[in-house]
């Protein structure tokens, strides 16, 4: 009686243990994972009604349901749902309004995304989560008027436009040339107007300038600036490389820069220097150049650029360089500014008005000043044998900021003087032109406030 006993209790146990055991293991099982799904939402506050939300859900388990729905003053609407046969661990939707919620007149809608993953936990009908966002909605585009703009530009030069923009949900605002470079605007005058200097990169066949106004919602409006455009011809340099170059002012540059180390061979110690060491100089000088203020102007008075007093030049703007060794090209390079002569350690002066940005050794450059004048237009000086101002220097006309010299990849005492435009390397000819200043800058500036005051 008693060893029966004994086997009853043994074999409760047994099984006591197996249901534990059991409950332990479901309880653990990835098929009753306990998790909810993850779902988000794009992060925009605004809807223009047009494009679609991006939902993203994501479950270890899988979704097998989806639901989105729109709640407006209407009630509320199914946007999207779907029960998967096959449970997917990610789902990237797009979710697109049904014509009907083009004719909506609420100011603001929410949307639901609710999602149930695979589950077998909560009896069998798995995990669900719900999150709820809300919109503001926004259908209409920035409103877009030029006021005026310079009447033609130049390849390799520059130019002017002011114009209008209003929109109370307005996100990004600024000039687009070539669908790459964008240009950033300045407050003009009266609020709600801007300004802005444009370039057309001397290295780019054909050029388009446009307004783009985007708002917070994804509206976007796009004006075509009527530049007359001017075409240009540049010229092409063949340039023979010598034994005595190569082995003198390349070796000694090859001994000082980073990039060249290791490299043995004269040439490819040239091709480096010529591109890539040039490509990182003038990326850095590209990013120091490229920044404008927030602040509201009403006139830009520039006088014409002379740095060098009884300089000649010695090399022109946009020369497309090509070198040759031994009858075979090795590399070529566009020279970006202009390069003056005069006697050795000639002064160099500003004529004026500035900040200095930059004042150091930048590569191939040299000692390199770099000064801000306002709208985003800049000076470099390049090849320097010593510089008078600092990073931070107020520049007033006719101060002397620096005195001509060999440093960097210069051959001779000389100076490179460049002007470029929010990053981008432009004519200084143009910038030494009186005339070419009054009737692209100053003047269009001065009519442009008269057109202003009439409306």
């Amino acid at each position: 009686m008693r060893q029966k006993r004994n086997s009853s209790t043994v074999l409760f146990l047994i099984i006591f243990v197996g249901i534990i055991s059991g409950i332990i293991y479901l309880y653990n099982s990835k098929l009753f994972e306990r998790d909810l799904p993850i779902v988000t939402m794009t992060s925009a506050q605004y809807w223009n009604l047009k494009e679609p939300i991006d939902v993203s859900i994501e479950d270890e388990s899988g979704i097998k349901y989806y639901e989105v729905k729109m709640i407006s003053a209407d009630g509320e609407k199914v946007l999207s749902h779907e029960a998967l046969l096959v449970p997917q661990k990610k789902l990237e939707l797009k979710v697109e309004f049904p014509q009907m919620s083009q004719r909506i007149q609420d100011k603001e809608i929410a949307i639901v995304v609710t999602a149930v993953d695979g589950s077998q936990w909560n009896f069998f009908s798995g995990n669900s989560a719900s999150i709820e966002k809300r919109f503001i909605i926004d259908k209409r585009k920035p409103l877009v008027t030029l006021v005026t703009n310079s009447y033609g530009i130049y390849k390799g030069g520059s130019a002017l436009v002011v114009f209008k923009a209003n929109d109370e949900n307005m996100n990004e605002l600024y000039v687009e040339v070539n669908k790459e470079k964008r240009f950033k605007v300045q407050p003009f005058y009266k609020e709600g107007y801007y300004v802005a200097l444009v370039a057309w990169p001397v290295v780019q066949k054909n050029f388009d300038a446009r307004v783009v106004a985007t708002d917070k919602a994804g509206n976007k409006t796009q004006i075509h600036i009527p530049y007359y455009h001017k075409a240009k011809n540049y010229r092409v340099s063949k340039m023979k490389l010598s034994d005595r170059f190569l082995k003198g002012k390349i070796a000694t540059l090859a001994a000082e820069y980073p990039e060249t180390q290791g490299v043995d061979d004269p040439i490819e110690q040239f091709k480096i220097i010529n591109e890539q060491v040039r490509a990182n100089n003038e990326k850095t000088i590209h990013t120091i150049t490229s920044k404008v203020s927030n602040e509201t102007i009403s006139e830009f008075s520039i006088k014409p650029f002379y740095p060098l007093k009884n300089g000649q030049k010695v090399a022109s703007f946009g020369d497309h360089r090509l070198y040759y060794y031994d009858n075979q090209k090795v590399s070529e390079s566009y020279h970006l500014g202009l390069d003056l002569a005069s006697v050795k350690m000639a002064e160099i002066k500003s004529q004026n008005h500035g900040v200095t940005v930059f004042a150091e050794e930048n590569g191939i450059y040299g000692n390199l000043p770099i000064i801000h004048h306002g709208m985003g237009l800049y000076t470099i000086y390049g090849h320097c044998s010593s510089l008078k101002v600092a990073p931070g220097d107020a520049v007033k006309p006719s101060q002397q900021i620096a005195n001509t010299g060999l440093s960097g990849y210069a051959m001779g005492d000389h100076l490179h003087f460049g002007i470029l435009v929010q990053g981008v390397e432009v004519r200084p000819e143009e910038w030494m032109d009186e005339e070419w200043i009054r009737l692209n800058i100053t003047d269009v500036m001065k009519n442009a406030k008269k057109l202003i005051g009439r409306s």
